[in-house]
């Protein structure tokens, strides 16, 4: 009797377009490459500045005390060597820890710089294990060098980006570093070798598996988990594109099978949209890169940084009448509204980095918003939950439409205060933060200046003088091995 073979179905679309991006597109984008340098700047200076948060160093280094790792990845700030996945997970977390790196705000939001905890560390562990080897017999293979690192950041933002742009994950419940997982298994997998076959095993098993909900976000959970859930997404990416590279196979229809598949199972039956916004964007190419937000002014959740804006606009006007205050409006869009609009008690720092009104009230009384004013002994300044009680929030129709326009991509707040004798301050409204694109002149040196700032709270002064004089010089920072880069950043 013959018997017809079960053959599988094609892979989806979804996956081939990613694995066909990642393999096959040439980057030609100056602006691409010049934004990604400073993405790669600003992302170091955020991890090098979380290492003085005890809560965040705690869940460092090896998995194992005393693990000796041959060739292993280093963890800039430290004297850490590990294994890629744990190297992933250090990094990650140490980026996105104080809520400071780079934003991409859509029917998603997220943290793109977020896959440099992947894309680092497994860029220093492959230089490193290729000039440990003897020439092979077919010639030397050469290192990797800052410009694949920089090639590779380009192809993660955009996969994250455009999957975000339409596609709102936090409606049904999942947090964006869904996201990371996905970008960074991609360009990873093709990172260690992999070709457009085994990059799409790879992204199947980021897809079907389990992903982070967004419980630790939101009040009354919120919580630490926010801080290294990118890193915890950056180590499952490489531990899958290292399953993958081991020849495990892949899920075709990881997305589209009926019932067991993403979208029934957790996307409410709804494949994703690549339409109104996104239809001049596919294929993939460097418009999320070209576009990103940078965190500049302040390490806030970034629907706020205008309202912060808006705060120290106002601060000189308001600081020797706090009591005087009536009411405080905050007009601000949708996404806000959603998601830092908060009430009631704030537990901990990660609470209040994600409370619109904690985030506008400190700059109204201190004139100031640091990473430090999240901690309890600002936090427990009787007049920042006085003012906070004062505060109204509205949504303003068109900043949403704004927010959400593809060629404008505001982050629009206004803050107007109202005092007892009847008097007011001017509504003072920003559209779009110091770290927009149309403010990029403005902010570049502001940037630099912060990571400057960051690196000087672990490195010594000849350090940063020779990181700085190689960011300067972009031929100079492109031709750098991998290895000795990230040598750059490690402390004894």
């Amino acid at each position: 009797m013959t018997h017809t073979p079960n053959l599988r179905p094609a892979p989806d679309k979804e996956l081939v377009d990613i694995a066909e991006y990642v393999t096959n597109y040439q980057v030609t984008s100056d602006l691409a490459y010049e934004t990604a340098r400073y993405c790669l700047m600003d992302a170091l200076g955020c991890a090098m500045l979380a290492l003085n948060f005890p809560e965040c160093t705690k869940l460092l280094g090896p998995t194992v005390n005393g693990t000796i790792v041959p060739n292993g990845a280093r963890v800039p700030g430290t004297n850490y060597i590990l294994d890629p996945i744990t190297a992933a997970f250090n990094l990650g977390s140490m980026i996105r820890w104080l809520d400071y790196n780079d934003t991409w705000l859509a029917a998603e939001w997220g943290h793109p710089s977020d896959n440099l905890g992947a894309i680092l560390s497994v860029a220093d562990f492959i230089c490193r294990g290729r000039v440990s080897r003897p020439v092979n017999v077919g010639g030397e293979t050469p290192p990797l060098r800052v410009r694949d690192i920089l090639t590779a950041s380009i192809k993660a933002h955009e996969i994250q980006g455009i999957l975000a742009l339409e596609n709102s994950f936090n409606r049904v419940g999942l947090d964006h570093v869904l996201l990371v997982k996905v970008a960074s298994t991609a360009v990873v997998t093709h990172m260690l070798g992999g070709d457009k076959e085994k990059i799409i095993n790879a992204l199947s098993n980021a897809w079907i598996d389990g992903q982070s909900l967004r419980t630790y976000r939101h009040a009354p959970n919120t919580g630490s988990r926010k801080s290294w859930a990118a890193g915890d997404a950056a180590s499952r990416a490489v531990w899958l594109s290292l399953m993958a590279m081991k020849g495990e196979m892949g899920y075709p229809t990881a997305l589209t099978a009926p019932t067991w598949g993403f979208y029934d199972a957790s996307f409410k039956g709804h494949p994703f949209r690549f339409g109104r916004g996104a239809a001049l964007l596919r294929p993939y190419n460097s418009y999320v890169m070209k576009n990103v937000l940078f965190k500049i002014s302040f390490p806030a959740e970034f629907h706020a940084q205008t309202a912060a804006e808006c705060a120290m606009i106002l601060h000189p006007q308001v600081k020797d009448r706090l009591n005087d205050i009536e009411r405080i409006v905050i007009t601000t869009h949708e996404s806000a509204i959603r998601i830092i609009d908060k009430s009631g008690p704030l537990h901990n720092p990660a609470d209040r980095d994600h409370c619109l009104q904690y985030m506008t009230a400190v700059p109204l009384i201190f004139g100031r918003l640091t990473a430090d004013d999240y901690e309890d002994n600002v936090a427990f300044d009787p007049r920042i939950d006085s003012l906070r009680a004062k505060m109204q929030v509205i949504e303003n129709k068109k900043y949403s439409a704004d927010y959400l326009d593809p060629e404008k991509r505001s982050i629009a707040n206004a803050v107007q205060i109202f005092f007892n004798d009847g008097a007011s301050t001017e509504n003072i409204a920003v559209e779009y933060p110091l770290g927009h694109r149309r403010r990029r002149a403005e902010g570049i040196p502001l940037l630099i200046e912060k990571f400057k700032n960051n690196l000087a709270t672990r490195l010594p002064e000849n350090r940063i003088a020779a990181i700085l004089n190689l960011f300067s010089n972009p031929q100079k920072l492109e031709g750098t091995p991998a290895h000795e880069f990230m040598n750059l950043f490690v402390v004894k």
